[in-house]
This record gives structure tokens, sequence and C-alpha cells, in this order.
């Protein structure tokens, strides 16, 4: 049987989603956890491949395997085995024809900007912390440029494996809630570092290092080496991946009443 998770994590303390041989990752740890309640080996499927030190509200996963154990069962088994930082947050049978990743109509990422004098202290493991004076509504007007179908290789990660840099944005939003920078993204799939570089290409232009132009060029010459740098993980957060309903998988807040509007 085919069973589906939702899962959330920190990512500081892990080497990324994806599993590696001498590294502690989240994947690594998933399918530990799974093993120990299954009663057998369990090898899982995500959605989307997280970096190291970025972290998920909304990742889904799925695996097969042959004992049967209550949805009930195996939120509660898997989460007595893991880490305190990753938790299984819900699970459901489905249809062997569902895929975490191949299934997902879009995912959608949070990057989360604590834009103080001073570093956290609570939160020092969730945001990531720029200084200065950053104008949002300039970079909402550089964000609005991405939204479409593009080639994105601009903001392309080095390690990406895709041949074809082309992604569809559904919508970008860049707002400010007290001291607090987000920058909301959905897409049909993402590259390698994708929300990180795009990031670390607005905030220039929001501290009028750059302007508009300098990004739209940027945007179009298709090289990373004339973007932003790439942005801190800390902050990073996968939130969301959209299913058709007819899976019937269930819908959680994005993050919680600290950081929505």
């Amino acid at each position: 049987m085919r069973i589906a998770l939702g899962i959330e994590y920190s990512g500081w303390n892990y080497f990324g989603f994806q599993r590696q041989n001498t590294k502690v990752t989240i994947q690594g740890e998933l399918e530990k956890a799974l093993s120990k309640v299954a009663n057998a080996p369990v090898e899982i499927q995500c959605a989307g491949r997280t970096d190291a030190g970025v972290n998920a509200t909304g990742q889904v996963v799925h695996f097969d395997v042959a004992n049967e154990r209550t949805d009930r069962g195996w939120v509660l088994g898997t989460n007595g085995n893991l880490p305190d930082d990753i938790a299984v947050t819900w699970a459901r049978h489905v249809d062997e024809g569902f895929h975490a990743r191949f299934s997902a109509r879009a995912r959608r990422y949070r990057y989360i900007l604590q834009n103080t004098q001073n570093r956290p202290g609570l939160l020092k493991r969730g945001v990531s912390v720029y200084m200065g004076q950053y104008d949002v509504e300039l970079m909402q007007k550089a964000a609005s440029m991405l939204i479409g179908e593009h080639d994105f290789s601009s903001f392309c990660g080095a390690d990406e494996e895709s041949s074809s840099k082309s992604r569809c944005v559904h919508f970008i939003e860049v707002s400010r809630h007290g001291p607090y920078i987000i920058f909301d993204i959905a897409a049909n799939a993402f590259l390698n570092h994708m929300v990180r570089n795009i990031v670390g290409s607005l905030l220039p232009v929001g501290s009028h290092e750059h302007d508009l132009k300098w990004f739209e060029d940027v945007f179009a010459a298709r090289k990373r080496s004339l973007a932003g740098p790439t942005a801190r993980p800390d902050g990073l957060y996968l939130v969301d991946v959209a299913y058709p309903s007819e899976f019937g998988l269930p819908k959680r807040d994005f993050l919680g009443p600290l950081w929505l509007p």
C-alpha cells in the first residue's frame, strides 16, 4: 500500500533533505524512523529536496509498504522515533497513482527576513537577519517581473541537475510585517537555490544599491554571475505543496500566526 505523509522540520542540524551516506539528513532520519514502525526497510520520495539549513512546514513524502498501520499509527509511531526537530503532521493512505513529486502541481516557499539592527535570540534558527533600510514596494515591483514562465538561469544554483531552466512562477509577494520582511513565492517547480538567489537579488534593489533596470537586465541575461549573492538558508521554508483535490490530502496553515498577515 502507498502512504503519504506531511512533514515539518528545522533544517539547522541537517545536510539537506536528500539521503547521504556519511551525513545526517532529513530523508535519512525519516527512513530510519519509518522502518522501525513498518518492521521493514522504507524508502521515501519527497515533493521537493530542500538544501542544508532550509526548513519546511509543508513537505510531503510517500512510500510503499506491506505492513498495515492506521493513519494515526503512522503519525504517532514515526514521531516517537524521530529527532525533536522533525515531525510528521498527517498521514493518508493514497492511491498508487499518487507520487509526492510528480503529482504536485505547485510548490510554495516563504523566506522570512528579520530587518533589525540586532540578532534574535528565540528565533535565531528560524529567520535570517539583514540590517539596513529596505524599500518593500520597490522589491515588489522587481519581483513582479518574474511572474509567468521564464528561463531562470540567472537565479539557478551551480548544482542544478535539470537541463531546462524554464519554470512558471504563479505569484510572488514581498511584504513587511513589523520587523519581518516576507518573500512569498509559488511556482510549478523550483531550480536549485532559486528562491534564495531571487531574494539575494531583490535585496540590493530594496536597499537602492541597484535599480529596477539592473534587476531586469540580470534576469534577461540568464547568467548567474551577474545576479546578487545567495541569501542565507535559515529563513527559507517550504510551506505548501499543491496536489489535485482527488487525492484528498489535508491542508495546513503555512507557518502560524507570527508571520501571517
